[in-house]
């Protein structure tokens, strides 16, 4: 799959098995990766030099500028200057950081990106967006500037533990109920099979995710019109990360954010209740939190909303599903936002108590 951007094309290349690893190129390289996937398959990195590999902790506290400059520091010494290549390994925190790198050393160099979770492979690998967090709030610093190549391997997955694989099924979920009826109908009949972790059907959603996604972020690249559909969700979703001090992950918190947008569609008759309960029965199976994390005051709750980059002034923005399309409102109330908090609480408690 080709990716067509005003900044450069590039591509996405599937791999069935992991051996590809050991073939990556090593001349004028700088490796950016995961700690524990370096742990995992150190097998396939024996040919890296000490000196050329940067292990990183992927925890939300380290998707900083701080981090970044270290990597620029630490790639200063390869004399090759913007001939060198970074290859980055891992999920969406190295992603963001080693894209950030990538974009402002030397004005740009050349990067690789090998996502290693499926929140990652499904989304956040093609689009270009680089995000570091700034104090408390999430993704306020960044950039567009998306890798020359992504390689993607579901054998990964199989390591993932069900918190993150689960975070990113919230990602596939979503895509497919912003794909309307027929796509609400596709993950219906296939939950089950993501569920147990299936080779082909993950890399069928996956690969549909991925061709989603594309039709939005070549027809507006830098996210002012037709992208801002994609943060269906994202509004309510990133103030549960910061709510919870991100112990819950940013898919599963998109996932809880579809339930909340979608009560706020039925409230203000943009979509009818049949349509959002079957929504609530896929993305129930893939929500599993310990509710007290969003026990916060109400007013924490809002206040991150506010914060959220997305918003324009003092009136909430958010993304809402209509009976065919997506809306942008901005003019969501206090009330409304207690509401569907409030809505999706009730309904995990009932759920969990049955």
């Amino acid at each position: 799959m080709i990716i067509h951007s005003r900044l450069k094309d590039y591509e996405i290349i599937t791999e069935d098995k992991l051996e590809f690893l050991s073939e990556l190129s090593i001349e004028n390289v700088q490796f950016v990766m995961d700690k524990n996937v370096y742990s995992l398959y150190k097998q396939y990195f024996r040919n890296i030099p000490g000196n050329r590999l940067v292990l990183i902790e992927a925890a939300e506290e380290n998707k900083v500028i701080e981090t970044a400059l270290s990597i620029c520091e630490g790639m200063t010494d390869i004399p090759a200057k913007r001939n060198i290549h970074l290859i980055s390994i891992g999920g969406g925190i190295v992603q963001d950081i080693t894209g950030f790198v990538a974009n402002i050393l030397y004005r740009g160099i050349r990067w690789t990106f090998i996502p290693t979770t499926l929140l990652a492979a499904c989304d956040s690998c093609i689009g270009g967006k680089t995000s570091l967090n700034y104090r408390k709030f999430k993704n306020l610093l960044g950039t567009f500037y998306p890798p020359d190549k992504i390689y993607i391997c579901t054998k990964f997955f199989k390591t993932l533990s069900e918190r993150d694989y689960k975070s990113g099924l919230g990602e596939v979920v979503k895509f497919n109920i912003m794909a309307g009826e027929d796509g609400l109908k596709n993950i219906e009949k296939s939950i089950e099979s993501l569920l147990r972790k299936e080779d082909t059907t993950i890399q069928h959603f996956v690969n549909s995710s991925l061709a989603y996604k594309k039709k939005f972020i070549e027809i507006d690249e830098f996210d002012r019109g037709e992208r801002v559909k994609l943060n269906f969700a994202h509004t309510f979703g990133h103030a549960v990360e910061v709510v919870s001090d991100y112990a819950i992950p940013h898919g599963t918190a998109v996932a809880i954010g579809m339930i909340m947008a979608d009560r706020l569609s039925v409230k203000r008759g943009l979509l009818n209740e049949y349509t959002v309960k079957r929504s609530e029965e896929i993305l129930m199976k893939i929500i599993d939190i310990d509710i007290a994390a969003l026990d916060a005051d109400m007013a924490i709750m809002l206040n991150a909303i506010r914060k959220d980059k997305k918003q324009t002034n003092n009136a909430m923005t958010a993304v809402l599903r209509t009976e065919y399309d997506l809306k942008i409102v901005k003019d969501m109330t206090d009330e409304e936002v207690e509401y569907a908090i409030r809505y999706f609480k009730d309904l995990y408690r009932m759920r969990n108590e049955e």
